[in-house]
């Protein structure tokens, strides 16, 4: 066995444990054994030669034993090794199927993203998936939630790109090698440990806090800001194009990626109301009947932005998203689901009180038609903002002019130079006996110079050679 080892590279027995809770679990791995990990499609075999690229951090697990006749390690890297898994040097012996004696290249692992939808999905505790056949997430809640426990498959090794908008990644727990972290002095712990940087890498830190969500109706995921950073990832594989629909003005849910046709509903809630439990009625009393088989739902807390006047930013809003989408295609997209969403306002309209809700606004896009409908005690908030902004702009108009004829406000007088005219007729200037000029505004001729009476105060302007009456100016006010 001949291999180029550098400094960092260590190689250390893992032993399994169990692992309990429910998870979003990492897919991908960098596994010894996994045939994708290999650019020939296959695991090595004993006349191969195997080759790990020199400047590429990795940590592979290895399952098995397995027998090998040259290996070339990367200078920085981890073989983590299952009980009874190791390598040995090959004899020379005949081995059936191998008899290429290749070059078989580690595939490059750096470009699995954190924030790529594809490459996670939801399990229970035992490793299970999670039974998806009525729900689904929103793009954004497909990968991890700052509430979310996460799980990397026990005995696999894997490496992830962290690169994020937020500094920190919020978890609740994270789950490696079948051991659960879910204390933040647990988790620094490991990072400070030699496997952590062979394993995440990016400008991104996670950071378990161990507490799940406090709120009965929910928390909002907290991935808004890599929003964008989702839906390359997500949209990259197809040009970063959104399917094609056939329904007319499609519906752009909160925290997806792209338009859909369907059905959503927006709810306001009050303190009494419970998502988990909300959910469990709404898959028992309505996705569970046979006329609705086909449908999926999704429902979570978001945070809808506000704004004044329908564009100036305000702040945010949380309300409770459903979004109902069916499998019906052409003219009849959406139109289950817009039957299924009648059913759920009208549920509203009879227990809403009950349930914790205050009022639901449903939005539809089918393949024939498109219908904005309110639910329950709705309002729009969009209408009631251009109403108020309005009012205000005509208070505020009102009051202008009101000061304005009472005259305790001047507005101030734009005068245009005319210098085209000076230049079409060069005339001498007025002799500087002229001392006034006409306003055009004003009847009222300025005193001439060859008055004979006293000088008083109003006619002493003369000398500054300006002589104009304000009719904005009231001197009676001056003298009180």
């Amino acid at each position: 066995l001949s291999a180029s080892c550098g400094l960092g590279y260590t190689i250390f027995p893992i032993f399994p444990a169990a692992a309990t809770a429910m998870y979003k679990q990492w897919i991908p791995n960098t596994n010894f054994e996994t045939t994708s990990n290999w650019d020939k499609g296959r695991v090595p075999c004993a006349s191969d030669t195997i080759h790990f690229e020199k400047d590429k951090v990795i940590s592979v697990f290895v399952r098995s034993p397995h027998v090998l006749t040259d290996m070339y390690l990367p200078l920085n890297g981890e073989l983590m090794l299952a009980s009874g898994a190791g390598f040995a040097a090959f004899d020379g012996s005949w081995d059936p199927g191998c008899d290429s004696g290749v070059t078989v290249r580690f595939a490059d692992a750096e470009h699995h993203a954190w924030f790529d939808p594809t490459l996670w999905q939801s399990v229970s505790s035992g490793g299970e998936l999670e039974p998806s056949r009525h729900i689904f997430s929103v793009d954004e809640e497909r990968v991890p939630c700052r509430y979310d426990d996460v799980m990397f498959q026990p005995q696999t090794s894997f490496r992830v790109n962290v690169d994020s908008s937020q500094r920190v990644i919020q978890l609740r727990s994270v789950s490696l090698m079948g051991q659960e972290i879910s204390s933040p002095e647990a988790w620094a712990g490991y990072l400070r440990g030699s496997s952590a940087p062979l394993q995440f890498h990016g400008n991104g830190t996670l950071q378990v806090t161990g507490t799940g969500c406090p709120d009965k109706s929910g928390c909002a995921c907290g991935n808004s800001l890599d929003g964008p950073r989702i839906c390359a990832a997500l949209l990259g594989g197809a040009g970063g194009q959104c399917p094609a629909l056939t329904c007319q003005s499609p519906l752009k849910p909160l925290g997806h990626c792209c338009e859909v046709c369907g059905a959503t509903i927006s709810l306001d809630f009050t303190p009494d109301f419970d998502l988990q439990k909300y959910r469990g009625r709404l898959v028992e009393a309505f996705l569970s009947q046979p006329k609705y088989a086909g449908m999926r739902m999704a429902i979570s807390k978001v945070h809808k932005a506000q704004t004044f006047l329908g564009f100036i930013p305000r702040s945010s809003t949380p309300l409770i998203q459903i979004v109902l989408i069916d499998d019906e295609v052409g003219a009849q997209a959406g139109t289950t689901a817009e039957k299924l969403a009648e059913d759920i306002v009208e549920d509203i309209k009879q227990h809403g009180e009950a349930l914790g809700i205050s009022s639901g606004k449903m939005e539809v896009a089918t393949g024939s038609t498109f219908n904005g409908q309110l639910g329950s005690h709705a309002s729009s908030r969009t209408t009631a903002g251009v109403v108020m902004g309005l009012l205000f702009l005509f208070l505020l108009l009102g009051g202008i002019l009101f000061l304005y004829r009472r005259g305790r406000l001047r507005l101030p007088t734009l005068r245009v130079p005319r210098s085209w005219n000076r230049m079409e007729d060069p005339a001498s200037p007025e002799p500087a006996s002229d001392k006034g000029f006409d306003n055009p505004m004003f009847d009222v001729e300025p005193p001439r110079n060859d008055a004979g009476e006293k000088m008083t105060q109003e006619t002493a302007l003369k000398d500054h050679q300006v002589f104009y009456i304000n009719p904005l100016y009231d001197a009676s006010e001056s003298e009180t």
